[in-house]
Order: C-alpha cells, then structure tokens, then sequence
C-alpha cells in the first residue's frame, strides 16, 4: 500500500517556527525519525520512507499554505495513490493547544489550505490530523495569532505531541483511519 502524507504550511524562514507551520513540524519530525530526507520537487519537497509493508510519500507544499490543494492532487496522481490513503497534517485554532483529532471527512473549517485541498479533489472525503493551536487572541488579530510563533511553553510541549502525531501518522498506514481513530481519538 502506498500512502502519501502532506503536511500543511508555508515556506520561508519567517514562516517556519508559526502556528500555521505545524503541518509541516510534524512531517519533519515523523521523517527524522524515518531517517527520510526531503528533496525539492514540483509543487514541494518530498520524501520517502516505508513503516512495514506501508510506502509513505511525505510532502511539504512549496505553493504556500492557500494553494496546498495543486500540490496534493499533483502527487495523488502522479505516485497513483487513491485519495482514501491521503492523510493530511494540519494547524486548527477551533481546538486548544495540543489537542489532536483524526477525521475520515469534514468541512474546511476556515482554514484556506483544505479549503484548497477539497476544491482541488472536489471532496471532503479525505483524512486530516488536526493539530489545535487554540485561539488565544483578540478580535481582528487571527492572522498576526496564526503567523506568530509558539509560546514557550507550546515549545517545550511539542515533542511529545510529534512523537504522538508519529504514532498517529504510522497507525493510519498500518490499520487503517477507523481503528487508528478508535484509538487516538480519545477525550
């Protein structure tokens, strides 16, 4: 089976240590510990790893978060993967900080990158792993929230919750979304 996992974020320095990023925080640590190296390519940079009988192509869209879509519709079709092994990483300001949900389907929520996604693939019918960033600003700041960096707190938590995303991330190759959602999607 081959998959391919997109991490959502944008690219640049400025953008690489934000809220927004954390799609692709979290393909880079699954990589590292994969040892899988990315490598520039059309529409993103990617990478190849295998977890068992499981064939992952990772992905960091090089299109900017607001056009996410043209890359994982390029690399659906160019590696032949069905869209029911697409597993999309994702920032979510609806969930606190550091709360995790993985959902078979759902609306874009306001956020650009699946509202691309699903123009592109013309479905909501594809994984995402929402990662919650939480929503601790003021009216009208959103954007400035999103596009700025983590707390210092949010920083010292992360590992533990990108060694979980991990764990996500290879049971949904592995056993597929409804039992890694069993699993993981615990309140």
């Amino acid at each position: 089976m081959k998959f391919l996992i997109a991490g959502l974020g944008n690219i640049g320095d400025e953008y690489q240590n934000t809220r927004h990023n954390i799609g692709f925080r979290i393909i880079d640590s699954f990589a590292a510990e994969h040892n899988a190296v990315f490598k520039d390519g059309r529409y993103g940079f990617t990478a190849r790893c295998r977890v068992k009988n499981a064939e992952l192509v990772l992905l960091k869209p090089s299109t900017y978060m607001n056009l996410s879509g043209t890359a994982v519709r390029y690399w659906l079709q160019k590696e032949n993967i069905d869209v029911s092994n697409l597993l999309v990483l994702v920032d979510d300001i609806a969930l606190p900080f550091g709360t995790l949900r993985l959902r078979g389907k759902g609306s874009e929520g306001g956020h650009n990158g699946l509202r691309n996604i699903q123009d592109c693939l013309m479905t909501q019918q594809y994984a995402r792993l929402r990662f919650g960033i939480g929503a601790e600003f003021t009216h009208g700041a959103q954007i400035s929230y999103v596009l700025g960096n983590l707390t210092e707190d949010e920083e010292k938590q992360l590992p533990d919750l990108l060694k979980k995303c991990d764990d996500i991330i290879s049971s949904f190759c592995l056993q597929g979304l409804d039992r890694t959602m069993n699993q993981f999607n615990k309140r």
